[in-house]
């Protein structure tokens, strides 16, 4: 296509798209209000004082300060996904799928407010040491993550809540409502649900890709949570995605942006792409011939904020695209004006900038963060996000069981925290600790595994000595003498005094949380390393340039700072207890990976340590899985199973397999605890445990979540929120998109464990079934009632699981979720419940893609599994008359 016709289309395409903007700014689902319009209004005063240099400045995640009009520097990028990610100690919770699996909206709602609180506690530190603009200071969040776990081969479905689109709107809405607070037009914090959409992998192509969803696909599966998001909800932000959708780049598709979120879900927010989902445009995509041309795609479509990457190095030209667009006449300045609107309206409303008379400044403090009782949330979390898959009555253990420990992550602490987390979170607390705490009568012996893809964990600050001898590491922060940018392909330079040096608990840099150190810096750490027990060790280095030595000679080292998500180089290290090795690393400001040590103790003869790990042992419990270092975000692996953040594979890695084996030989009872992000394939120990619990990516307190499940100090009661299949060989293609013969809804064959499973050390049962229309007629809502009693001996949690299996009709799912809820009981105890169920709720989705109360004769079920699963419930039926249309 010729760039003349190309630069008419996006024209015209810019002159629609700034009165779609317009035109929707009073829509039914964000009414305006009073605070609202008159952020609004300062926002307009605001960006109309705006030369066009500063303007098209603005239009970046970073956001320069304007010290003539006071306004401070700001980055819009923040992330929150399950903790709030910062300079100082966070909260760190389990990975969203194990949030999803706690089927517990209102404990989801909970969470996502107390990282509310930390995200707004972090915003004051900005402040305080004027470090605002850097990442993790400001007053929104890119999250959550409401793309559909279609597939468990994607690398990223750990973000998700999982494959059900009901289950994600509901938590998903819950996560937003926490985020945000009670008042959606003065957020505490914006939510930015991501990524918009049709979005789940593969990873490695996820810049080229063009996908093709069918109509009912669409509205069925890929739309439903978002629409809750915006529409129930009220998010004040969304997360383009970067595949293109029906040809169109996601940061630049008329269908999603205008058709659908400022169209029928009247969105009047603002847009953010993801990290250079608009480089996309015209690097990949090949949408458009230049990147003059790309901005425009993205901005006249309704792109109000761009991430880009090379923010992360110190560009600061990169508004001169926009400029060069508006030079060439595909933009107009109404358009950047129009978004930049959005932009000061929501740091206006969320209390990043002051003069709105209903928004007092944001006075979190610090102190806020990483408290006590957000810890306790954190294992109550973990607690709850746990599954029991199998117990043939070995758990809960007895007091004073003997138990071998063994596995690659039995005392793991790295797997804990999963992806999008912050490495400075509470101590995490490893199985091997967690059963020690929950069980100290017990006798625990850890056996050691060989070298594994799992491997690595840091090195705790209690391994750690200053230049002196003291505990911790000496730091000396250095402030870069040029700004960063300014030469982007030189070395920076440095003074020979530091602007500050202190001792630190560990490798680990601080320099966000001092005023005297700039925003671009170098830290140096000196001390050693010092072996707590002789043994085969493996190390490597992260985020970091610098050697470790021992005895004068250099065993680890790091000649250049390593990529984003790059494997460990591990390196083998024969140590004897007490060892000294000395520490000399740098890390500069702008380097993505944290800096850190990692280590791992290995056994060099396992079926020797094995043999004498379990000879006296009662039972043998295995912790095993994957790591967020396998699977996760467009990741350089390429080993067996993994490639490029997905898996190729349901397996458990070959050595896994081989101990499983192994220990099940032994002949003492086997308890299996997996901890993974995706469904694996769980067969082989569904034949041959006596137990099996999934753990997930359980977070910080995951091990003492575990060991109070292990020891029945917790009774569990988290349910799959995702389906565990066998192999990969039993789903279709993973590039392919089409939801037939994927997941619950449309799998037609025997999973190993089906959604929504989950059992108890109590057992519950169902009764006193009615199912109401409303007024008389279904086609107006149902109100279904049901009584749950624990007629087990001690306390538990149900979840109370409701669905409705609809008459044959083209696009049909076997069953569908449509309403959830998690009770406590006490033994005896029993409790009606109530599920109103609104039209929505009954609806269903054509082939053509409309959303309908289609008639015929429906089955709703309540129990605590799927119909027909073998779970324990009661149903009923109920009709549809006539065909009712509703809204996208």
């Amino acid at each position: 296509m010729k760039r003349s016709v190309i630069s008419a289309i996006y024209l015209a395409a810019k002159s629609s798209a700034f009165a779609l903007a317009v035109g929707c700014a009073g829509s039914s689902a964000f009414a305006q209000t009073d605070a609202r319009a008159e952020a609004d209004a300062k926002a307009r005063a605001i960006v109309s004082q705006l030369t066009v240099d500063e303007k098209v400045a603005q239009l970046l995640n970073v956001a320069p300060a304007i010290p003539r009009l006071n306004i401070p520097a700001y980055n819009w990028w923040t992330e929150s996904l399950h903790g709030a990610m910062g300079s100082v100690p966070t909260t760190n919770f389990p990975e969203p799928i194990g949030l999803a699996a706690t089927f517990d909206a209102p404990l989801v709602k909970q969470v996502a407010s107390v990282i509310s609180v930390e995200v707004r506690g972090l915003h004051t530190l900005g402040r305080q040491t004027g470090h605002l603009g850097r990442i993790g200071t400001g007053l929104d969040t890119w999250s959550p993550n409401i793309n559909i776990f279609r597939d468990p081969r994607w690398g990223r479905g750990q973000e998700t809540y999982g494959e059900d689109p009901y289950l994600t709107a509901q938590i998903g809405v819950a996560f937003v409502n926490g985020i945000q607070g009670s008042n959606p037009d003065l957020p505490d914090v914006v939510a930015t649900p991501k990524h918009f959409a049709v979005h789940s992998g593969p990873e490695p192509s996820r810049h080229v890709d063009n996908i093709y969803p069918t109509p009912h696909d669409l509205e069925d599966t890929y739309l439903p949570a978002f629409r809750a998001a915006i529409v129930d909800a009220k998010a004040g932000s969304i997360m383009c995605a970067y595949n293109r959708v029906y040809g169109q780049s996601a940061c630049g598709s008329q269908v999603l942006l205008r058709d659908y979120l400022r169209g029928a879900w009247g969105f009047n927010g603002y847009v953010v792409s993801d990290c250079d989902s608009v480089v996309d445009i015209y690097e990949h995509h090949k949408y458009a011939p230049d990147a003059a041309t790309g901005v425009a795609v993205a901005l006249t479509h309704g792109v109000d904020n761009e991430c880009n990457n090379a923010t992360l190095g110190g560009r600061t030209d990169l508004g001169n695209r926009y400029k060069d667009s508006l030079a060439r006449g595909f933009i107009r300045e109404s358009d950047i004006d129009t978004a930049l609107v959005r932009l000061f309206s929501a740091r206006l409303r969320n209390g990043d900038l002051p003069g709105l008379s209903a928004r007092k400044p944001d006075a979190t403090p610090v102190a806020a963060i990483d408290t006590p009782e957000h810890r306790e949330l954190a294992l109550t979390a973990a607690e709850k996000s746990m599954v029991l898959l199998k117990n043939d009555g070995i758990l809960p253990l007895k007091p004073g069981t003997k138990i071998a420990l063994v596995g690659p992550l039995a005392d793991a602490t790295r797997v804990l925290r999963g992806n999008y987390s912050s490495p400075r979170s509470a101590p995490p607390i490893s199985v091997a600790d967690g059963l020690h705490a929950a069980m100290p009568d017990a006798k625990v012996t850890l056996v050691p595994f060989t070298p594994s893809i799992t491997d690595g964990d840091p090195v705790p600050g209690t391994a750690l000595l200053t230049p002196e001898g003291r505990p911790g590491v000496r730091a000396q922060y250095y402030s870069a003498l040029d700004k960063a940018g300014a030469a982007p392909d030189a070395e920076r330079r440095y003074p020979a005094t530091p602007a500050l040096t202190r001792t630190e608990t560990s490798i680990v840099s601080r320099a966000s949380e001092f005023r005297q150190v700039a925003n671009d810096y170098k830290v140096v750490w000196t001390g050693s390393l010092v072996a707590p027990e002789t043994g085969l060790y493996r190390m490597a280095l992260t985020g970091v340039k610098g050697s470790l030595t021992l005895g004068g000679k250099t065993i680890v080292e790091a000649k250049d700072y390593s990529r984003w998500a790059e494997p460990l180089k591990l390196v083998d290290v024969p140590l004897r207890k007490g060892d000294r090795i000395a520490i000399n690393l740098q890390n500069e400001s702008g380097v993505a990976p944290a800096p850190q040590i990692f280590w791992k103790r290995v056994s060099q003869d396992l079926d020797a340590d094995l043999r004498r790990g379990t000879a006296d042992a009662d039972v043998v419990v295995a912790v095993v899985g994957l790591t967020s270092d396998l699977e996760g975000e467009e990741m350089p692996v390429k080993i067996e199973g993994f490639e490029g953040g997905d898996k190729t594979s349901l397996d458990l890695p070959a050595d896994q397999r081989a101990l499983l084996e192994k220990a099940k030989a032994l002949g003492k009872p086997l308890i299996v605890v997996a901890m993974n992000g995706s469904a694996i394939d769980l067969s082989w120990a569904k034949d041959n445990a006596a137990a099996i619990l999934e753990a997930w990516y359980p977070g910080q307190s995951g091990g003492r979540a575990v060991g109070n499940i292990l020891s029945g100090a917790t009774n569990p009661a988290g349910r799959l929120p995702v389906t565990f299949y066998k192999s990969v060989e039993d789903l279709p293609p993973f590039t392919d998109y089409s939801m037939a013969g994927r997941t619950y809804r449309y799998f037609e064959k025997t999973p190993v464990y089906a959604f929504g499973h989950g059992l108890s050390y109590t057992r519950f049962d169902y009764g006193d079934f009615a199912v109401e229309p409303v007024n008389g007629a279904a086609e107006n809502g149902l109100s279904v009632r049901v009584t749950v009693k624990n007629a087990g001996a001690r306390a538990g949690d149900e979840v109370a699981q409701l669905y409705i299996t609809p008459p044959a009709f083209k696009g049909a799912p076997r069953t569908a979720l449509r309403g959830f809820q998690r009770v406590s009981l006490k033994p005896g105890e029993q409790r009606t419940l109530r599920f109103d169920l609104s039209p929505r709720d009954l609806s269903f989705v054509t082939e053509e893609g409309d959303r309908q109360l289609i008639p015929g004769q429906y089955r709703v079920t309540v129990g605590s599994g799927q119909p027909a699963s073998g779970a324990t419930g009661v149903d009923g039926g109920y009709a549809i008359q006539k065909v009712v249309a509703l809204p996208k």
